[in-house]
């Protein structure tokens, strides 16, 4: 239950006033509801107690029946108002959680990153986060609303009818109630967690069915991933129809309960009224007051049944904020550093489980516009040296500098300004050319996108497809292989880093279309150090003919 509790912190302190306000009027629901029953139950009794007694003419319906409208009215607004502020500030409350959740993902180590599966993070992220709007909105305002309401409900019927008939009914609800909700809660927990996890199941198959489809197809199992598909939407199926039996259940329990309070207080009442402690009609306004305060429990009952998948999802969101921790150093806020150096110093990386290193003894030196070209056959570790010189690895022999400083001293986000790769895979978000420049640079303007568009060699590509507006699906769909390695290029060349690291830029050009794209970085960047693993002759001639080296990596091996 920490975990819940650490969560409803949270979202109460996201805005303070809308939670205090929204909870205000959701005892004002409550209380107006009772109210309004019990007084409709008084002014039925009275009036007809009057007319026995030949009084109706005189007896007072006015102030009664504006009283019943008032509460009425008052009701549907305030419940309209309790649902406006609470749901508002909980859904932005989770919007910035989910921002929270995916900056810490972000900041994991990047091979821990590279292991991850986008598809089932993302819908992990998406359900957890849309299972916790039931701790504020089905669990900690109902029950501080129905605890509330009940005390003063105490009070009240204390004062208005009689203390024994307001213990009776307090009594009752309160065992009742909590005596239902904890039996519920008790008997869905495991429902709700097999069925968020059969849920999960289904969401990650129905992704893989239509992105792979067409391979299923090919391989021959499409018809057992259809019948997994299936079977996961089957025990989704039976795990909430287990839920929805508690539920049932609960709401059989409470039902009871009221009955019993609300035939207690009549019978109470009946028997005080015999006395003449009581008229008949404050004896009215205790059964029908039962009746309504009953209604407290009506919003817990789901969240009762939820409770499991509640509680798992808020032990995993609270897990990982434990480590969504993305800082930042004032003190290095300058970017694109005209004086920025990187040094490797007989640096070597070997993997936990290998026997040997992928590489090792790599020792370079890059300032201000110099330019290395590192070569040698696949598997021989040049992009290992390119995530070594970029921080998303480090070193197991030598150092890697930044400024004089380990790369794993400093902070990322002041890293990222001065260092930027382009991998071998590199990914394009779905959107406009604009909005996936932007990814990069979120205050580009327009000619800074077109400029390096241009210097990829792609703007009159784009410019027949609508320019920088131009829609783009999913991983760049639309454009040719090596439209998109540009595309991919443009985005890093927006940055204008102090350190650029290539992993074999040009691949998939034809010699005439890397050549000019080589020149279009040099063009962007005139300042940059570049750092390039080559396959291609033209790249490593194009390095040479600038004043630049290469580098032989010569080891052979598949990592």
């Amino acid at each position: 239950m920490r975990w819940l509790w650490r969560i409803y912190r949270l979202l109460w302190r996201s805005d303070r006033v809308a939670m205090r306000r929204g909870l205000a009027l959701s005892v004002a629901v409550l209380v107006a509801g009772a109210a309004l029953l019990g007084l409709s139950g008084w002014f039925i009794t009275a009036a007809a107690g009057a007319g026995l007694i030949g009084m109706g003419a005189v007896f007072d319906v006015f102030r009664p029946s504006a009283g019943v409208r008032f509460l009425a009215l008052g009701r549907t607004a305030a419940r309209y108002g309790e649902r406006v502020l609470t749901h508002d500030a909980t859904l932005r409350a989770l919007a910035n959680l989910r921002v929270r959740l995916l900056a810490g993902i972000a900041a994991r180590p990047w091979r821990q990153l590279t292991r991850m599966r986008g598809s089932q993070t993302l819908n992990r992220i998406v359900a957890d986060v849309d299972a916790l709007d039931g701790v504020m909105l089905r669990l900690a305002i109902p029950l501080l609303a129905g605890a509330s309401t009940l005390g003063l409900g105490l009070v009240v019927l204390a004062w208005l009818v009689a203390p024994v008939v307001a213990l009776w009914m307090v009594a009752v609800l309160g065992l009742g109630g909590a005596a239902g909700l904890g039996v519920a809660a008790r008997r869905s927990r495991r429902a709700a967690r097999r069925a968020e996890a059969a849920m999960q199941d289904l969401r990650t198959r129905s992704m893989d069915m239509m992105r792979a489809k067409t391979d299923l197809a090919m391989h021959g199992v499409l018809d057992r991933a259809q019948a997994d598909f299936h079977n996961a939407a089957d025990r989704m199926e039976a795990a909430r129809a287990e839920v929805d039996r508690a539920e049932h259940r609960a709401a059989l329990a409470l039902g009871l309960s009221a009955l019993l309070a609300a035939t207690g207080a009549l019978g109470l009442g009946a028997s005080l009224a015999q006395s003449g402690t009581l008229t008949p009609a404050q004896a009215a306004l205790g059964f029908f007051a039962a009746l309504a305060l009953a209604e407290i429990f009506g919003p817990l009952r789901r969240g009762m049944a939820d409770l499991g998948r509640m509680a798992d999802a808020a032990r995993r969101v609270g897990r990982q904020l434990d480590t969504a921790t993305v800082s930042h150093d004032p003190a290095n806020d300058e970017c694109n550093a005209p004086h920025t150096r990187l040094s490797l110093l007989d640096v070597g990386w070997r993997d936990n489980n290998a026997s040997a290193s992928i590489v090792s003894g790599v020792t370079l030196e890059l300032g201000p516009g110099d330019m290395v070209a590192l070569t040698g056959p696949s598997g021989c570790g040049k992009s290992t040296i390119l995530h070594l010189a970029a921080g998303l690895l480090h070193p197991t022999e030598g150092r890697a500098l930044l400024d004089g400083r380990d790369l794993a001293d400093w902070n990322e986000m002041d890293l990222r300004a001065r260092t930027v790769l382009l991998a071998q895979r590199s990914v394009l978000t779905r959107g406009t050319v604009a909005s996936i420049l932007r990814v990069a640079s979120p205050e580009a303007s327009n000619e800074e996108m077109r400029a390096v568009l241009d210097a990829v060699a792609l703007w009159p590509v784009l410019a027949r497809r609508g320019g920088l507006q131009a829609e783009l699906a999913e991983t760049g769909t639309g454009l040719s292989g090596g439209e998109t390695r540009r595309l991919a290029l443009a985005r890093v060349l927006i940055r204008r880093p102090a350190i650029l690291l290539l992993d074999e830029p040009t691949t998939g050009l034809d010699p005439a279309t890397a050549r000019a794209v080589l020149d279009g970085v040099r063009t962007i960047c005139p300042d940059s150090a570049i750092l390039l693993a080559s396959h291609s002759p033209v790249e490593t001639e194009w390095v040479r003919a600038a004043g630049g080296s290469v580098m032989s990596i010569g080891k052979d091996r598949d990592f």
